[in-house]
């Protein structure tokens, strides 16, 4: 009898032994798993940030200048022999510029996916053997910002930010809503999407 009582007791030990081991190689493949999820979304975050900065900085200014878009795109990949692509045509993307999204024309796409119809599409290259990241960069509303162009701008001023005591705000024409989405090139599941608004 003691000897029955001793195999269910080690059979016991055994049991919740191995499940015990069972659940720290299942804890740690989860957390190896989880890290690498996190690893991929942050290079594909970054690359997206990295599409927001061209946008933003490169390719609205100049195209807001007066420029088609598809001239901007040229000389941007003369400049930098990137991959880029005007996906709006000339007049779409002047109206997205210049006009409310209320008064854009009939042809512009204002859905919230930018890769089924982006504005601008371009390579971001990554160091070898990473594979590059494509971005997708799309405006999806605009509003007609203030008109003051006194140049005044109230960071580090008084509460009135001229003589007459008059708070003047600082000029912005326009404000944009965008979305940009980053994904590598033959990994469409690791993407990072983000929306940016963006006052010019």
């Amino acid at each position: 009898m003691k000897k029955g009582a001793a195999l269910i007791t080690v059979m016991a030990l055994i049991f919740v032994t191995s499940g015990m081991v069972a659940a720290v190689y299942y804890l740690l493949h989860r957390g190896i798993e989880v890290s690498g999820i996190e690893k991929k979304y942050s290079v594909a975050r970054e690359a997206s940030l990295g599409g927001i900065e061209v946008f933003a900085k490169e390719i609205i200014p100049a195209a807001i200048g007066g420029n088609d878009l598809s001239k901007v795109v040229e000389s941007f990949k003369k400049i930098t022999n990137a991959k880029v692509f005007a996906g709006a045509t000339n007049v779409c993307f002047t109206d997205k510029l210049t006009k409310s999204t209320a008064n854009w024309g009939s042809t512009c796409s204002n859905t919230l996916d930018p890769v089924s119809s982006p504005d601008v599409t371009f390579t971001l290259s990554g160091a070898a053997p990473a594979q590059p990241f494509q971005v997708y960069a799309k405006i999806v509303d605009t509003v007609v910002g203030n008109s003051n162009r006194s140049g005044i701008i109230l960071e580090g001023e008084a509460v009135a930010g001229s003589q007459t005591g008059m708070i003047t705000p600082r000029h912005f024409p326009y404000i944009y809503t965008m979305e940009v989405q980053s994904q590598r090139e033959n990994d469409a599941s690791q993407k990072a999407g983000i929306e940016v608004l963006y006052a010019y």
